[in-house]
């Protein structure tokens, strides 16, 4: 049986992946989600009754639970969204997983993009200013950051059914030592997918991030999809996403009898 991890990132949970289990768990894949900690049940019940610990979450928490998750699962192949993007390259660094695929990941070593939409969003979450206080999020700032390509009706349903508040501390330790990971080591073949009109982590910071592994024996792969937002795995349009993941799981380089490398 072909193992998959999802790894949700911040602001939602485990139900973000449930259109993406039922579509892979038909093509014969064995589909694990786990919610990180404090983001556990149906997200509308998560925001009315957030944990009282959620807003010391921290990224070294999370990337301890799915390293031990990964390490009783056989081959998984990871697949991780936001900063569920960047806990899979952490764990593919490590030497975990079969193969990774990181979707609007946010990038490691502090790596960071100059659009001024980028910069807004990341300040208002990592405002040193509101201590351990979680980031209360809401429709309007869901619509402005994650579904921008969708319509306000499209982006109510998606946010009433999906979203979650989360921790600030996640995205700050991101910026820091816990969100490092080399580029130079050889590592198992890594597919970078990325919105352009990403508001979160912008198409460039996410083909920059591609770009940024450098060995030559190992394979990274970057790919663009137009009219996209940082809800690209549940905004109208999911499918194509989820079944160029699909073919390029099922190529032979991944499979793992040659690594072609293809930035």
């Amino acid at each position: 049986m072909k193992n998959i991890i999802f790894i949700h990132g911040m602001f939602q949970n485990p139900k973000s992946w449930e259109k993406w289990i039922t579509f892979f768990s038909a093509k014969g894949y064995n589909c694990i989600a786990p919610a990180w900690p404090y983001h556990e049940g149906e997200p509308a019940e998560l925001r009315k009754n957030p944990d009282p610990e959620l807003g010391e979450l921290k990224l070294e928490t999370i990337v301890d639970e799915f390293e031990d998750i990964a390490a009783r699962v056989e081959d998984p192949i990871l697949i991780g969204h936001s900063v569920g993007g960047l806990i899979v390259q952490i764990l593919v660094n490590r030497g975990h997983g079969k193969a990774g695929v990181c979707i609007d990941s946010v990038a490691p070593n502090a790596m960071l993009s100059f659009d001024w939409e980028f910069f807004k969003n990341s300040l208002l979450i990592v405002n040193p200013f509101k201590d351990d206080t979680p980031f209360y999020t809401d429709p309007k700032s869901f619509h402005e950051s994650f579904c921008n390509t969708m319509t306000m009706e499209e982006t109510q349903n998606a946010f009433d059914a999906y979203a979650t508040h989360d921790s600030r501390n996640v995205l700050r330790d991101c910026l820091g030592e816990a969100g490092k990971v080399d580029f130079d080591l050889p590592h198992a073949p890594l597919l970078f997918i990325a919105g352009e009109e990403d508001k979160i982590v912008p198409a460039d910071l996410n083909e920059k991030n591609s770009g940024a592994y450098t060995d030559e024996t190992s394979l990274t792969y970057f790919e663009k999809f137009p009219n996209r937002g940082h809800f690209i795995c549940g905004q109208p349009g999911w499918e194509e996403v989820a079944e160029s993941v699909a073919e390029w799981l099922q190529q032979e380089e991944v499979s793992g009898s040659s690594a072609v490398q293809s930035n």
